[in-house]
């Protein structure tokens, strides 16, 4: 029996491990046990001192459809995983316990991924919408299929952006407006063009293109990877990524306590489709 119920842990090559995200009857939506578990295989990988490269990849037509907004008494599921943050041991409650779940499994996790000192690459097909972002974004490079495409439709929910706020680092801060401001979709082919993305390939080479630039990668010491992707993070960082980082979080549990106030929902139902109005 796997150890995971939401992903499969696959090793393809030598010094090569495969995450895939194993929900596609919901396209891959991110409950708390899928987050959990990523954060969890994440971890066997960069522990395993034979696995040099760490493919994110996911079954199905579509990578991830984000947050599962469908899923119930999220902050008591919680409680069911050991916490990796200290922020709160979720027995708080409020506005206070919203802002621990964010920070505990959104931008806690995103970052410990973005961290992990190994290289990993995100392999996308389908559909990539706010919280798929914040699977992929943290991954030092990014391999697309023709028809990936890319969506944070979080100001339509009356939010400022997704937890993991590296819109201006990924696409510049003009194209990041205009993502936000628009809730337009993002294609493969621009978003590699404003080098979000390192290569798209046609849809059925995906995964045979992603493997073979990962087992490129794992002919290189590993101790020399860690230290090239550590300078480039920190290069990064130097330029006031994570203070603006904490910023918009910050700015995110503003617009769910104003939300709460005013629709009594952690978003603004007006700008959202029937379908996820009905949840």
């Amino acid at each position: 029996m796997s150890e995971f119920q939401t992903l499969l842990y696959e090793t393809p090559a030598p010094h090569v491990a495969r995450i895939v995200l194993n929900r596609p009857d919901t396209r891959n939506a991110q409950d708390t046990r899928l987050l959990y578990e990523l954060n969890d295989a994440f971890d066997k990988a960069a522990q395993d001192g034979t696995v040099k490269v760490i493919i994110l990849a996911a079954n199905g037509p579509h990578f991830s459809s984000g947050h599962d907004l469908r899923e119930r008494d999220a902050l008591m599921t919680m409680k069911e995983f050991p916490t990796v943050g200290t922020w709160c041991g979720f027995e708080c409650a409020g506005a206070e316990a919203q802002m621990a779940r964010e920070k505990e499994i959104y931008i806690g996790f995103s970052e410990r991924w973005r961290n992990i000192p190994k290289p990993t690459i995100a392999e996308v097909q389908g559909k990539c919408i706010a919280g798929g972002l914040m699977l992929i974004w943290p991954c030092d490079i990014i391999v697309a299929a023709e028809d990936a495409s890319f969506l944070d439709n979080t100001v339509s929910m009356g939010v400022g952006g997704a937890e993991f706020f590296n819109h201006p680092w990924e696409l510049g801060p003009r194209k990041a407006k205009e993502l936000l401001f628009t809730s337009d979709w993002l294609s493969a082919a621009e978003a590699e063009k404003l080098g979000m993305v390192n290569h798209v390939v046609a849809n059925d080479k995906l995964s045979e293109f992603t493997l073979a630039l990962a087992k490129r990668i794992a002919e290189k010491p590993l101790f020399a990877l860690k230290l090239a992707k550590e300078a480039v993070n920190a290069a990064q960082d130097a330029q006031g990524r994570s203070s603006a980082m904490q910023t918009a979080f910050a700015l995110h549990q503003l617009a769910h306590s104003h939300n709460m106030q005013v629709h009594g929902m952690l978003i603004d139902p007006s700008g959202i489709s029937p379908a996820v109005k009905k949840g």
